[in-house]
């Protein structure tokens, strides 16, 4: 059963919404039921997430997600074959943030590293360098990244929607320093 309760919309690349939704049935033991589905040009992507993996890092997510704070937010960065990953909320959305949206996403949470591997599907929260930075900025693995484990904390996983990842995939991309952006 799926409840969609419409909480918040954001841009992805160029147009799509989010969607947070309730689903009870999980195929893997890890996975709570809560799930969100992003909704872009290119299809759905849902995520479910490890509650018991990562508590106050996905407690954060959905704070945000509740507060509307990814509304007008986008993929800044789509490196084929590794990750596709959303912007930080605060100088990633096209919409101002209120008070309370501010206050909020300026926080951060406490690393939470776990023996869940980075591969495919896998969210993986952004950071600087210092372990505990990780505030709303996040990445979806588009492929395994074993360098990453232990390094990045790990919260939840696609449930549905690889297609999508793999047309994200396909978008032309520029480099810049580091990272690979969406042209």
């Amino acid at each position: 059963m799926r409840t969609p309760l419409k909480w918040f919309q954001a841009m992805i690349l160029t147009s799509c919404c989010f969607l947070l939704s309730m689903s009870y049935a999980s195929q893997d033991p890890q996975l709570g039921s809560a799930r969100i589905v992003f909704q872009t040009n290119y299809g759905d992507i849902e995520f479910g997430f490890f509650h018991n993996v990562a508590p106050q890092t996905v407690d954060h997510i959905f704070k945000l997600v509740r507060m509307g704070c990814y509304n007008t937010n986008h993929f800044f960065r789509v490196d084929k074959g590794f990750v596709a990953q959303v912007a930080d909320v605060i100088g990633g959305r096209t919409a101002p943030l209120n008070a309370e949206q501010r206050e909020e996403a300026q926080k951060t949470v406490v690393a939470e590293f776990s023996d869940v591997k980075h591969v495919r599907g896998i969210l993986s929260m952004g950071r600087y360098a210092d372990p505990n930075s990780a505030s709303s900025s996040f990445s979806i693995l588009l492929g395994d990244a074993p360098h990453l484990d232990h390094e990045y904390a790990i919260f939840g996983k696609v449930t549905k929607g690889d297609e999508t990842l793999t047309k994200l995939e396909q978008l032309p991309t520029r480099r810049e320093g580091i990272f690979v952006m969406v042209t």
